[in-house]
């Protein structure tokens, strides 16, 4: 009877592992995603309010060497959006304009507008904060305050102009608020669209077997506990090695802001929409490739080791996180 009991349960429990393994049917998978990751919404908040000639000037501003002390760097120089990049510059550290490099890692400027705070240890609270910051670190844009920036701005008369026209009920609109106001509307329009959207959104399609067992897997293996909502990402700080200990103890992250002792080592999830844009990887960029970023995650953070097929799997199914045009268009 032992015998016959310890068979039963050997059984069932072969069949329960048997049936956690087999791929879950479309609309089964598409169920249990959504009670974890939403699609991306179709406007950034706030986008309402901005007019297309405040998101002209932006983008302009966006773009302007001016900006800088030595006027060869712009927001794009670091967080680049053209031909089909993903808001980064795919360098470890980003060169400032008199090349000294910085110490993190540039997040991507992609669906920033939906981060729940901005810089990898959330110092500041919004876009408009944000882009404040660079042009007057001395390491980045080395502008030596606000003043200068205005003067520079104000010599132009194309820029008079459009201040003018983007501001227009202000007697003196060439502000740094206003500059700040005028990126943040451009960066709110760079709002990504891909295939995993397209899946959630209902599209059986949309993903390949293999990337539909991907998503079975990061919904399974413990991705979710920190990379979940719209972003799968974006809107939590967590420890870095939070159960082995990460390698790099100099950079204390979020703790250097509230010097609170339990943000210690604490940065912001980022967000895994378009990651397989942005390497290298990590707040310090140390990581080079996906495949190294997803082993590393695991270990770091969960204590596992994927198999082979676990990662390929993940790799897969982040890779269709990328903008569906970006990755399409994008210049290798």
């Amino acid at each position: 009877m032992k015998s016959c009991t310890w068979f039963l349960a050997a059984l069932s429990l072969t069949a329960i592992q048997y049936a956690a393994e087999q791929p879950l049917t479309p609309e089964t998978l598409r169920k249990n995603a959504l009670a974890v990751i939403q699609p991306l919404p179709q406007q950034m908040p706030g986008a309402e309010k901005d007019s297309p000639t405040l998101v002209a000037l932006g983008k302009k501003l966006f773009f302007e060497n001016k900006l800088s002390a030595n006027q060869n760097q712009s927001c794009n120089s670091c967080h680049s959006v053209e031909q089909g990049r993903g808001g980064v510059d795919n360098e470890k550290t980003s060169p400032g304009a008199f090349g000294k490099r910085g110490g993190r890692n540039s997040p991507t400027v992609l669906n920033a507008g939906l981060h729940f705070a901005q810089f990898w240890d959330g110092r500041a609270e919004s876009l408009e904060a944000q882009a404040k910051g660079p042009i007057l670190n001395p390491i980045e844009m080395a502008m030596p305050n606000e003043p200068e920036v205005l003067k520079r701005l104000q010599g132009s008369s194309e820029y008079v102009d459009g201040f003018r026209k983007a501001f227009p009920k202000e007697k003196s609109p060439i502000t740094y608020d206003n500059v700040a106001n005028a990126i943040a509307a451009f960066e709110r329009t760079l709002l990504t669209h891909d295939r995993v959207d397209d899946f959630l959104s209902g599209n059986d399609q949309a993903l390949s077997a293999a990337e539909l067992g991907g998503l079975q897997n990061f919904l399974t293996l413990g991705c979710t506990t920190c990379h979940h909502g719209p972003l799968l990402g974006g809107n939590s700080f967590q420890k870095i090695g939070l159960v082995n200990a990460y390698e790099d103890a100099e950079d204390v992250g979020r703790y250097s802001v509230t010097k609170d002792l339990d943000d210690k080592f604490k940065f912001k999830v980022p967000s895994l929409r378009n990651i397989a844009l942005t390497a290298p990887y990590f707040h310090n960029g140390r990581v080079a490739t996906l495949e190294d970023a997803v082993s590393s995650m695991a270990w770091l953070q969960l204590g596992r080791e994927l198999s082979s097929n676990e990662k390929s799997s993940l790799v897969l199914f982040l890779r269709a996180l990328s903008d569906k045009d970006r990755s399409k268009g994008r210049s290798h």
